[in-house]
């Protein structure tokens, strides 16, 4: 009995132990995952900038390629392997409570290396001076607001951010609901159709546009789509992105970016609407609806967020829109917008501050609609 005590008392011990032991620290650990990051960091830093400045040294592209994937992909696998063998290290209860932070502080750096640090580099740069070598205050802002290419290139933001959102949605909901009442092989062939100018980057789909705005004097064959259309029946030729008296020409500029992101809203829209139950739809039947009575009173109603959250989508892509109109027309004839203002400004006239500045307007426009965003999704998530 005595011996049997002494057995069960010197295990109770051990298993009083055990958590006080838990609770230490391993200095192996943590150094080691300390010197591991370290040491990958260093190399990783290196590598890649030896990739800039010396290509020569390997050789060919590909080869810089090949490193650079087994590099980034191996990097990153070490840099994770010795954090966790750092977290590992700590007394347990302050590891369990840092691992989820852990894990996430590299893309949170790097968040913040690449935009956060830059937004307010941004800002600063905004008040100095054109090669950004002294500050001058206010004065870059005096100059913004002063300069009539500035309030223009505002006012055809506001038409661009008035026209194509809308008509983007509209024109989604549309053919979503349409290509939803075909057969299954002709859904899918006119999605297909419809989503492919997805595939075309902006100055691809600027390019092929310009041969449909193309213009051959009068007399000759009218190689543009549109100018053939105009003088099939009896119409002149006409100059259509030259046209200074209207904004037509920004009109048309427009169409390009509604032909691309078209594709993009029937996606979102049509997966919505398959989504909407069929027994609303059914008991709006049986109460006597209309299927037009359906679609507004029904179906809209239950897609309402995805609506809101492609049209606030687009909406921060043409409050952003550049490609076009650089492309096309270089801002002239009254065409400019924002985005294309600041490169001209920074590139072209190297007029750093004036650019900056401008880039901070813009970045305060696009605040609320970001704002509004998050908003609306953590409602959408609240009501799950």
């Amino acid at each position: 009995m005595t011996a049997d005590t002494s057995t069960v008392r010197s295990r109770g011990r051990a298993r009083s132990d055990d958590p006080e032991k838990s609770l230490r620290a391993n200095p192996a650990k943590i150094l080691i995952g300390i010197v591991g990051m370290v040491v990958i960091v260093w190399f990783l830093a290196n590598l890649f900038l030896a990739f800039g400045y010396h290509p020569e040294w390997f050789g060919n592209k590909i080869v810089i390629a090949i490193l650079a994937i087994i590099g980034g992909v191996g990097g990153a696998a070490l840099l994770f392997f010795f954090l966790n063998m750092f977290i590992e290290g700590l007394p347990s209860r302050l590891s369990q409570g840092a691992i989820p932070y852990a894990f996430i502080l590299p893309g949170l750096f790097f968040v913040g290396l690449m935009l956060i640090y830059p937004t307010f580099q941004t800002i600063n740069y905004s008040f100095a001076n054109a090669d950004s070598t002294a500050y001058v205050g206010l004065a870059n802002y005096k100059t913004i607001f002063g300069d009539p290419e500035f309030w223009q290139s505002i006012l055809n933001n506001v038409l661009w951010l008035l026209i194509v959102p809308a008509v983007v949605v509209a024109f989604g909901v549309i053919v979503a609901v349409l290509s939803d009442k075909l057969s299954a092989n002709g859904e899918k062939a006119s999605k297909s159709l419809i989503f492919l100018p997805m595939a075309i980057s902006f100055v691809g789909a600027t390019a092929i546009w310009g041969l449909v705005y193309a213009y051959n004097n009068p007399g000759q064959t009218q190689t543009g789509l549109l100018n053939a259309i105009w003088t099939a029946f009896g119409g002149q030729p006409q100059t259509w992105l030259q046209i200074e008296t209207a904004k037509l020409n920004s009109i048309l500029l427009m169409v390009i970016l509604i032909w691309l992101q078209v594709g993009f809203a029937m996606v979102l829209l049509s997966s919505a609407i398959k989504g909407v139950p069929e027994d609303t739809i059914e008991a709006a039947r049986i109460d006597g609806a209309g299927e037009f009575q359906i679609f507004w009173q029904v179906v809209i109603p239950q897609i309402k967020g995805t609506i809101i959250t492609v049209f606030v989508t687009v909406f921060i892509l043409v409050l952003k829109v550049f490609d076009i109109v650089y492309v096309s027309t270089n801002g002239a004839y009254n065409t400019n917008v924002i985005a294309n203002l600041f490169f001209n400004k920074l590139f072209a006239a190297s007029q750093a501050g004036q650019a900056t500045a401008i880039v901070v307007v813009l970045l305060i426009a696009v605040i609320p609609l970001i704002w509004y965003q998050i908003k609306h999704f953590r409602d959408e998530e609240a009501n799950r």
